[in-house]
């Protein structure tokens, strides 16, 4: 296999029969060792992180193929900390969609002057470019039709399954006693008809969520997600 892509959280290979192969890294994001799902830089690593996220993202995205909704998952070997893929066209040099259910983070720094800090939002989404010399900016519809990245009824359609996607994810957590606080979700165009598909993970480390009061670090999320 080759490596096509080196990344923050993740390496990415191609493989001989044309999928790709997705290898999870102990890092997450953050900033000054403190972690931040919506953060666009490396802010600590946590031994063990990288199975704890692949574990996630397999329970998760079989429940997706299950239920029809459209994913990029093929396989997963949890030793390794793998992921088999079917390859997906980005929506330019890719876009980031966070699902919002309480003002938290990046929330309230932009718009802290009338939301308060855990305030209840209504699957609130947002479109960010991965733009790490940006800061990941905020996009409307209208700018990424003018810009041709995506189109509105594309758009539409992201939002409508980010808010499908993470309305499971909410549930699933809810069974556990958590409460999803916000999740960010990557899509691409999948297939020969380039319909759109949820890819990347679905871990603890691109999610925030509470327990009893108290916020749950990736590797615990995980394993109170996958306890009997």
């Amino acid at each position: 296999m080759e490596l096509k892509y080196r990344g923050k959280t993740k390496d990415v290979y191609e493989l001989e029969d044309g999928n790709y192969l997705l290898k999870f890294k102990d890092d997450v994001t953050g900033t000054d060792g403190v972690f931040d799902p919506g953060a666009n830089t490396v802010g600590l690593t946590i031994e063990g992180v990288g199975k704890a996220g692949i574990s996630l993202t397999k329970f998760f995205y079989e429940k997706l193929n299950s239920m029809g909704i459209p994913t990029h998952y093929v396989d997963s070997d949890i030793e390794n900390a793998t992921m088999t893929v079917l390859p997906a066209k980005m929506f330019g040099k890719g876009v980031e969609v966070i699902c919002r259910y309480r003002a938290v983070g990046s929330f309230m720094r932009r718009y802290g002057l009338y939301a308060e800090e855990g305030q209840v939002l209504d699957a609130y989404v947002e479109v960010t470019l991965k733009d790490d010399d940006r800061n990941d900016p905020l996009i409307t519809d209208e700018a990424l039709e003018m810009l041709g990245i995506m189109t509105k009824q594309e758009y539409k359609i992201l939002v409508d399954l980010t808010k499908e996607i993470g309305e499971v994810v909410k549930n699933e957590l809810a069974k556990k006693e958590m409460e999803l606080y916000d999740i960010k979700f990557e899509f691409g165009r999948v297939g020969q008809d380039d319909h759109i598909a949820l890819i990347d993970e679905i871990s603890g480390g691109n999610m925030r969520a509470y327990r009893h009061g108290q916020k749950v670090d990736p590797i615990e999320l995980e394993k109170i997600m996958l306890e009997d």
